[in-house]
């Protein structure tokens, strides 16, 4: 194969998630009625912004060679943290500052020490006693979400501290400022992953861990970052959550780690490890969002997303197979 056209067959394989995106949404823009509108295609990218956040945490783990399935119950967990401490009504205790608006920076970094706190207790058990991270972070799902209900005793935390209600429903150009904040967080760890030697190493360490060990690279290290920045990101993702609701409840964002999980694999991010580009996750963030619109606008059960959605993840994990088939015999 020509150096041209390996080029080309390679910036397909690397963008085939975006090139999927523009053509669901050409084709809901003609065939779905509303759907073509500047509000829709707001709402898209703002029913991508919890998902989103957590997926970036859980693409992370994933390229390093590990997993990561406590995500949306840290997130919950960081959600009900800030509802107890700073909402007003029901189980919020309502704690103030002076200036108020201080309570903004306050919760935000609570919510990602939450985080990292859970991600080190993953990182601990994976890394340092050399447990599996699958049944690790899922036993961390289980218990973080056992102690929201226990905590909030099923009980909701209502109206926040006005300075959060207030940062929950700014927009700029008709975008939620909390849809901002997570494409600032998007660009920011796609740049560590791919310009800094933190992200190069976490790839290699994905791609291949004995020998990234033997280049004198601190593994062990590297890999429980990448837990602790998987925990502090859900927290971001939590703390979003909750400033956009004004509250928390005990199931609050419950499904959202399937979500996230599909949006890593549609976005190209190997389970192997070592593959990966976080703007692809976000492509296959924002792509769910627009189906789940469209199954809205058309009026269809709730259900038929699931079927998509899972239908999408096996088609994901097959394109997956078949890239790493042609780039080995072609490229």
């Amino acid at each position: 194969m020509s150096s041209s056209r390996r080029k080309a067959v390679e910036f397909v394989l690397d963008h085939l998630v975006w090139l999927l995106l523009a053509v669901v949404l050409i084709v809901f823009s003609l065939t779905v009625p509303n759907f073509a509108q500047v509000g829709i295609y707001a709402n898209i990218i703002e029913q991508s912004t919890f998902v989103g956040v957590m997926a970036v945490g859980l693409a992370i783990v994933i390229i390093a060679g590990n997993m990561d399935l406590s995500v949306e119950s840290v997130a919950a967990l960081t959600a009900m943290a800030t509802g107890i401490l700073f909402c007003s009504h029901g189980i919020g205790i309502g704690y103030t500052f002076t200036p108020e608006w201080l309570v903004v920076p306050v919760s935000l970094v609570l919510s990602l020490a939450i985080g990292a706190v859970a991600g080190l207790i993953n990182g601990f058990f994976t890394i340092r006693l050399k447990m599996n991270a699958f049944i690790v972070t899922l036993a961390s799902y289980i218990w973080i979400r056992g102690l929201v209900v226990a905590v909030s005793g099923g009980r909701s935390a209502q109206d926040l501290a006005p300075p959060l209600r207030w940062l929950g429903i700014q927009t700029v150009l008709q975008v939620p400022m909390i849809a901002w904040i997570a494409i600032v967080v998007f660009v920011l760890f796609t740049f560590l992953l791919a310009k800094t030697p933190f992200g190069r190493h976490v790839m290699m360490i994905g791609g291949n861990q004995v020998a990234t060990y033997r280049a004198g690279i601190k593994v062990d290290r590297l890999l429980m970052w990448t837990f602790v920045l998987a925990g502090a990101i859900a927290g971001l993702a939590g703390w979003l959550l909750a400033i956009r609701t004004s509250g928390a409840t005990a199931n609050l964002g419950t499904g959202m780690l399937f979500n996230a999980f599909a949006a890593v694999v549609i976005g190209g991010v190997s389970l192997k490890g070592g593959v990966g580009k976080l703007p692809g996750v976000y492509a296959g963030v924002l792509l769910l969002s627009s189906i789940h619109t469209a199954i809205n606008l058309m009026g269809l059960p709730a259900h038929y997303t699931q079927v998509i959605l899972g239908l999408l993840v096996l088609a994901a994990v097959l394109l997956d197979t078949v890239k790493h088939t042609i780039r080995q015999k072609y490229i």
